[in-house]
Order: C-alpha cells, then structure tokens, then sequence
C-alpha cells in the first residue's frame, strides 16, 4: 500500500519545462521551483541553499556556449522523480565549435509545497566529459584502453 503524496503531474511538468528554457535571465526564478534551503549535488557541487545553486547554473552560463537540457524521460512516484537528459553544448574559446552531448539523470525530491528540496545529478564526468576535452581526452582514452586490456 503507497501512503506517500504524490506530487502534481502539473508541478513536475512545470519544473521540467524551466529546465529545458532555462536561460542566464529565467535563473532569478529559481525559487519559485527550489525550497530555500534545497540541496544540488554533481560530480562537482554539493552546495545547498538558492545562492550556492543559481550560483552553478551561472556559471555554466559564462562557461559554455548555448547550454541546455533536453528531458528524455521521467519517473515518478510519490514526492521524487528520476530524470534522464541530454545536456546540449558547445565549449567555450575551442575554435572548432562542436555540439557535445553529456547524457545523464537527476533525482528531484519536491516538499509539500510542489518545491525541489534535493536535485541530484548521476553523469559520468570521465567519459561523458574528459573523453572530449583535446588533451585531457587522450589521456583518458589511453587509460580506458589500458584499463580495459
């Protein structure tokens, strides 16, 4: 027997939406989708609070050309849902500019009012991101195959 509440279809699909708009100027709008005190983690954050996570979002601004989410698929059930997504980008000051494509998930955990209260990102930073970088790729490869042998 489920006892937990679910979170409105209409909330999550409004959350998901954000992300894929998400942009430089809809970031001030975080909190009408993140509790005050929610908690971010990736490969490379564990920050918690509304400052610490517009803070990341920014700086994947400055840092990338043209980021953004594509929602592949979701499950839900009760206050949580698991997202797959591919993150769209060009690196920025590389001359050759190229489309990469990390692909990941996220765990979004929402409070009683509809809000995120943990948003964490599963990606494997070494191949979907190393792998791709010009030095730092061979590098990685050399030790995949190496490791793989």
């Amino acid at each position: 027997m489920n006892t937990s509440i679910d979170t409105p279809s209409k909330t999550i699909d409004e959350v998901l939406a954000y992300f894929e708009n998400l942009s430089p100027q809809s970031l001030s709008q975080l909190d009408r989708y993140y509790a005050p005190q929610a908690r971010f983690k990736d490969p490379f954050n564990d920050v918690t609070g509304l400052a610490e996570i517009t803070r990341i979002f920014a700086h994947m601004f400055v840092s990338l050309v043209e980021p953004r989410f594509v929602i592949t698929e979701r499950v839900c059930q009760g206050m949580q849902c698991f997202v797959t997504w591919e993150f769209r980008f060009e690196f920025r000051g590389f001359h050759k500019h190229q489309e990469q494509v990390i692909l990941g998930a996220s765990q979004l955990v929402f409070d009683a009012q509809g809000r995120v209260v943990l948003h964490r990102d599963y990606w494997d930073a070494a191949e979907e991101l190393y792998e791709k970088l010009p030095v730092v790729g061979s590098l990685m490869r050399w030790l995949k195959r190496r490791a793989n042998s």
